[in-house]
């Protein structure tokens, strides 16, 4: 029996075979017979790898929706994650071959049969499809089944050795404890304002050696020096002849913009008898139930009974009263084809009526750039031989219409309104263009074209300090502020955990009796004022704080016991964090069993996972493994 190192059930069954019809250019490496490795006495083919790898290839396109070629393939090291699966399975292959585990006949039979890429339209097993799917993938019946037979093996193997897996009580409690664990504490946001002084400003050493020793925040990114020609249907748009009739056919084109009767924008509820209807409209005009009650109480919804922008024409009978409404509101009921109805008037639109003259300056305009683009798209082919004949860019400016332009562009750069940068076929090809590539013509989403030329690339410079020098002062007090907040935050996080320690007065117990003097006693340090904190009560790890950086939850979950602090340094923003209370998760609520459930369920998958990883890779040293790496060398350069 020749055996496969894959699994035919995930790369056939689940999909390989259809996504792959069609492939990468490739339907046979070897006639079946060509091997690439081996685990024991299992060998892994040509074939199996080939389709392995066109398989992840195809996958990683999907995911990125580009396109993934072999070169890029081998970068990220997709040949050997392929070959390590493989090689896992076929270790796996071995092991069943080995101790004698096999499927008959009638299983191999029934995994096929209810293998979704051989169903028919009727969903029953199609026996061409099976023909016709195994020849384009170059896979013999009797090979598939025997595959098939291989990898059921291999099932049998891995619920063997990862089955009856039960995670352990006390680590289910505890996960799911530590998800459902709430806390109270307490914080406070540190500002300038809380700052014994304010920022000092800096002198010029201080703020030049600052620009130095930070210069990758004050470096200019890569610029391209760029030469363009460009002309766009604007540029051209005074110099297209329109005549009247010209302009008369683009109004009657667009008729609808410029001449539209009056319309009403109209929700309309039919009911089952007049009087019912006749009941609800008092109630409307009552104003004990509005239109919208109604609609609801029939089991509609407003977009069910909303008819849009309708004309008298439209309307035909309810026209008339629906028309005579002066403002939005309610009219009927009136007799429709549906039975009698009530109609809700949401809108009066008023009739559009523009004439020629009116609408002759726009037209001109909207006319004249439809007109240039088809101009500049009957001349781009002479462009195009001018600079297939060596013409450079500034002999297309001095020949044709193009203009011809420069400029420092870099991927960070925000484009001037107006300028070509601001396209994004041109940040395409500038992005790309070498210093050795000829000027091409590309298309403008407006349908002007140009044509680019790299005269140099500019590596990343430092900006002279005088042309930075606000924005380094800037980034100097940004960092000045947060340092000293800082310190004064570590102050106080000393100043939070003596307000809570074991036998600290509270700041009522600490005011001076009557009769005592508010002054600090000789010698001694005055005491640090209390310090007001917002509190928050019964927060989870999952839970959101608006408008506070998440950092500052993050924080209080890490502290370990009440009346801990800790300073949570948010980037732009300082805080002090107070734990104070721990509340322990109630895992005996309906929703705790949810969640001991799921805890339960990804504990069991985490350890099937691992304990049968632990098996292949025991299964993969007791057996030889050995690879033909000159006949893996030679697929990879043939997949496309």
């Amino acid at each position: 029996m020749r055996t496969k190192g894959k699994s035919t059930v995930v790369w056939i069954l689940m999909g390989l075979m259809v996504l792959g019809l069609g492939g990468f250019g490739v339907t046979s490496f070897s006639g079946g017979t060509s091997e690439v490795g081996s685990v024991g006495e299992t060998r892994i083919t040509a074939d199996d790898y080939a389709r392995a790898l066109q398989s992840q290839i195809r996958d990683l396109s999907q995911q990125t929706g580009q396109p993934m070629t072999m070169q890029q393939a081998q970068q990220m090291g997709v040949p050997q994650a392929v070959q390590a699966q493989l090689i896992a399975g076929a270790a796996l292959g071995e092991q069943a071959r080995r101790i004698g585990v096999s499927v008959g006949d009638e299983q191999v039979a029934q995994t096929i049969l209810q293998a979704g890429a051989f169903q028919g339209p009727n969903g029953s097993f199609d026996r061409t499809a099976y023909a016709e799917i195994l020849r384009r993938e170059n896979l013999t019946e009797a090979d598939f089944e025997a595959s098939v037979r291989e990898d059921s093996a291999r099932l049998i193997l891995q619920r063997a050795v990862a089955g009856g897996v039960v995670p352990p009580a006390p680590m289910v409690d505890q996960t799911a404890g530590w998800l459902l664990e709430t806390r109270d504490f307490s914080w406070r946001e540190l500002t300038e304002a809380d700052l014994p002084s304010p920022v000092a400003e800096p002198d010029e050493a201080t703020l030049q050696a600052w620009h130095e020793a930070n210069g990758d925040r004050f470096t200019a990114p890569e610029a391209r020096a760029i030469t363009y020609a460009w002309v766009t249907p604007d540029m051209l748009s005074s110099e297209v002849a329109l005549d009247e009739d010209a302009l008369r056919a683009v109004y009657d084109e667009n008729i609808d913009q410029f001449q539209r009767p009056a319309r009403r924008m109209v929700s309309r509820l039919v009911f089952p008898d007049e009087a019912e209807a006749h009941a609800a409209r008092v109630a409307i005009d009552a104003g004990t139930q509005p239109f919208e009650a109604y609609v609801l109480q029939r089991g509609l919804t407003l977009e069910d009974v909303d008819l849009g922008e309708m004309t008298e024409a439209q309307l035909g009978a309810a026209a008339e009263a629906v028309f005579a409404l002066e403002q939005p509101g309610v009219v009927g009921p009136l007799p429709t084809d549906l039975g009698p109805a009530l109609f809700s008037v949401n809108a009066i639109l008023d009739p559009v009526d523009i004439p020629f003259d009116e609408a002759r300056e726009g037209l001109r305009g909207e006319a004249a750039l439809s007109a240039a683009a088809r101009l500049i798209r009957d001349r781009a082919p002479d462009y195009e031989d001018l600079l297939a004949g060596g013409a450079t860019l500034e002999d297309l400016a001095e020949q044709t219409e193009l203009e011809l332009g420069q400029i420092d562009w870099s991927a960070e750069s925000v484009p001037e309104e107006g300028s070509i940068a601001g396209y994004e076929s041109f940040v395409e090809r500038a992005a790309l263009v070498s210093t050795t590539d000829f000027p091409q013509l590309v298309e403008l989403a407006d349908g002007g074209v140009f044509a680019l030329r790299l005269d140099e690339v500019v590596p990343p410079t430092l900006r002279p300090f005088d042309d930075v020098r606000d924005a380094v002062l800037a980034d100097w007090r940004a960092a000045e502020l947060q340092r000293q907040l800082l310190a004064l935050a570590a102050d106080q996080r000393l100043t939070a955990v003596s307000e809570t320690a074991p036998g600290a007065q509270t700041p009522d117990a600490a005011t001076p009796d009557a009769g005592t003097t508010d002054a600090a006693t000789p010698g001694t340090a005055p005491a640090p004022a209390a310090l007001d904190w917002t509190s928050e009560e019964g927060l989870s790890r999952n839970d959101w704080m608006d408008g506070l950086p998440p950092e500052l939850l993050s924080q209080a979950f890490e502290l370990a016991e009440p009346a801990e602090a800790e300073v949570v340094d948010a980037g732009n923003r300082v805080f002090v964090v107070r734990l104070d209370r721990i509340n322990e998760a109630d895992l005996t609520g309906e929703d705790a069993a949810q969640i001991l459930e799921g805890v339960r369920a990804r504990l069991v998958q985490s350890l099937q996972a691992d304990l049968f990883d632990y098996y292949a890779r025991h299964a993969q040293r007791e057996a030889q493994v050995q690879l033909n790496t000159q006949a893996i060398n030679a697929i990879n350069a043939q997949v496309q």
